[in-house]
């Protein structure tokens, strides 16, 4: 008489088709024959980190995000499994990705900050902050009318822009230095700092903010 045999591996792949869709781990048991033949299994299946709960019983985790040994990975060591009845304990889904909101152009944070202020504005001491270390020798670079300077070991920049006169690259100026970024794919956010409406240069470029005992 011909007695059909399921071996573990096909057992996994039987019953890893019935987790649910989107699942991220599973708690497998296997229970073996005996003592003997659970001392062998725990040792094929060492990889997979297995808990005896039993005599004749391994618990073992099943992952696809790397947090436990992957699917692939458990059908190659419970091949080397002669004999024994796998089952699922349970199952979690996977973590879903954290939700990032999509940050506004550079241009257009500039063209936000500056919507912002009075319409008689002359004079800004605004900061650009990227998004990535990476960025900051090539904005450096595309933003160089800015006269940027870097602020400490921040990925921020801080500048000056004038609108009529006076020291500072103007808001136009600044803008295409953003459009350049902006081609790139650098990404970053825009903040006006300091800004004074409707100054008069008498003998000056500008004005002079006082920052940390410094001159800006």
């Amino acid at each position: 008489m011909y007695v059909s045999f399921v071996t573990v591996a096909e057992q996994w792949k039987a019953v890893g088709s019935n987790l649910p869709e989107g699942w991220g781990s599973a708690d497998l048991r296997l229970e073996l024959a005996d003592r003997a033949v659970a001392d062998e299994a725990a040792a094929m299946l060492a990889p997979a980190g297995p808990y005896r709960s039993a005599p004749t019983v391994l618990l073992f985790t099943v992952a696809r995000d790397g947090s436990a040994t992957s699917p692939e990975n458990l059908t190659r060591l419970l091949r080397r499994v002669p004999a024994g009845t796998l089952t699922i304990s349970g199952s979690q889904a996977a973590a879903k990705p954290a939700e990032t909101s999509e940050l506004p152009s550079l241009t257009e944070a500039w063209d936000t900050a500056l919507a912002e202020l009075p319409s008689d504005w002359s004079d800004v001491y605004a900061e650009l902050r990227l998004t990535s270390t990476d960025f900051i020798e090539r904005a450096a670079v595309l933003c160089i009318q800015c006269n940027l300077r870097r602020d400490g070991d921040r990925s921020a920049f801080r500048f000056r822009s004038a609108r009529v006169a006076g020291y500072g690259v103007s808001p136009e100026m600044a803008r295409r230095c953003f459009e350049r970024c902006d081609a790139e794919g650098i990404t970053g956010t825009i903040e006006v700092l300091r800004a004074l409406s409707g100054s008069r240069h008498v003998g000056t470029q500008g004005p002079v903010w006082l920052a940390g005992g410094k001159t800006i």
